[in-house]
């Protein structure tokens, strides 16, 4: 088992980080409708009020070098109440590697009939990628590994948000421009890693059961990387191994306080005649008469790594502000 971790440990490591198998670099949450100013700037401001929430992820419990991540993020509308305005931090470990990034988010709503509106975003931050090489056991001594590369990457950010009281549908690209991870840019490196523009389609509803005191929720969320890689030049840059991800999720709202919820993560490309179910999930969340929502999430995985881990778990710790006056406004489902 222990050496079975430290292949399943290497191989990411090197193949992820040192070379040019590429895959998904955002970071994955399960409960990304609480995390949502994470993927798409244009959700700023969408409550109605100041929302702030913090996450916090360990992914694969029990393998080394496993990814952990946290988020905070804090939004809000402005007096004029089309504006809105939001910020979000996040740390993202694995292995030896560390990603910390922060944006500004903007956010403009226009009224588009029948209780919708859109809502276009922009956010502008920057991102510290970095590594310590030195935490590796090597066997082979590369020069590839013999400085820690640390590198700041200026980037932005766009999507649109379409969402009334029981819709929501987004479309966004966190992160627009692409870098090239070689050190100084080496030409004569064959094999790199790059950073890739990731893609997020987003699309949610909320359905009474029982009047306002049951509401049903489901939601879906699709992830891409390398949309448009076969048009690039560069051979190197068309080959993305990632595949689209898909997460379908249905929750339950009971009394506008307690919230239990269960999804479902795979990938839409098939592998060798075959889909790869990632995860089987479940979670929960509690909002209490203070404006705190706390919560949870637990993943198992339904791939072979689940002979490694017992999975992944997510908690959540949020507020919101219209506590004072939610019994008069409309609630947010979302």
């Amino acid at each position: 088992m222990t050496n079975l971790i430290k292949l399943v440990t290497t191989t990411s490591l090197v193949f992820c980080l040192a070379a040019s198998a590429l895959a998904q670099q955002d970071a994955m949450f399960t409960k990304y409708i609480f995390n949502s100013l994470t993927y798409n700037p244009a959700y700023a401001g969408s409550k109605d009020f100041a929302s702030f929430g913090a996450l916090h992820r360990s992914q694969w419990v029990g393998i080394e070098g496993a990814p952990t991540t946290q988020t905070f993020t804090a939004h809000t509308p402005l007096k004029n109440e089309r504006v809105g305005v939001g910020f979000a931090m996040s740390n993202d470990v694995i292995g030896p590697t560390n990603t910390f990034g922060a944006n500004f988010s903007y956010a403009y709503r226009i009224p588009v009939g029948d209780g919708l509106r859109l809502s276009v975003g922009m956010q502008g931050g920057i991102e510290n990628w970095s590594a310590d090489w030195g935490e590796l056991n090597i066997e082979n001594p590369d020069p590839s590994f013999d400085m820690n590369p640390n590198r700041w990457l200026p980037n932005f950010g766009a999507g649109v948000f379409l969402f009334s009281e029981r819709f929501y549908a987004g479309l966004s690209s966190p992160n627009l421009v692409e870098y090239d991870l070689r050190q100084n840019n080496d030409p004569n490196v064959e094999l790199y890693s790059r950073t890739y523009r990731h893609y997020y389609m987003a699309v949610g509803a909320a359905f009474p059961v029982k009047g306002d005191d049951i509401i049903f929720k489901p939601s879906l969320l699709v992830k891409n990387v390398g949309l448009f890689s076969s048009l690039r030049k560069e051979d190197i840059a068309k080959t993305i191994g990632a595949p689209t991800e898909m997460d379908i999720d249905a929750s339950f709202l009971f009394y506008n306080t307690f919230w239990v919820g269960a999804s479902f993560r795979t990938a839409l490309e098939a592998f060798d005649g075959r889909s790869s179910f990632d995860s089987a999930d479940v979670w929960f969340s509690i909002n209490l008469d203070n404006g705190l929502r706390v919560g949870g999430a637990y993943d198992y995985p339904l791939t072979a790594l689940n002979k490694s881990t017992s999975g992944a778990f997510e908690l959540m710790l949020g507020y919101e502000m219209n506590f004072l006056t939610k019994r008069i406004v409309t609630p947010r489902y979302f």
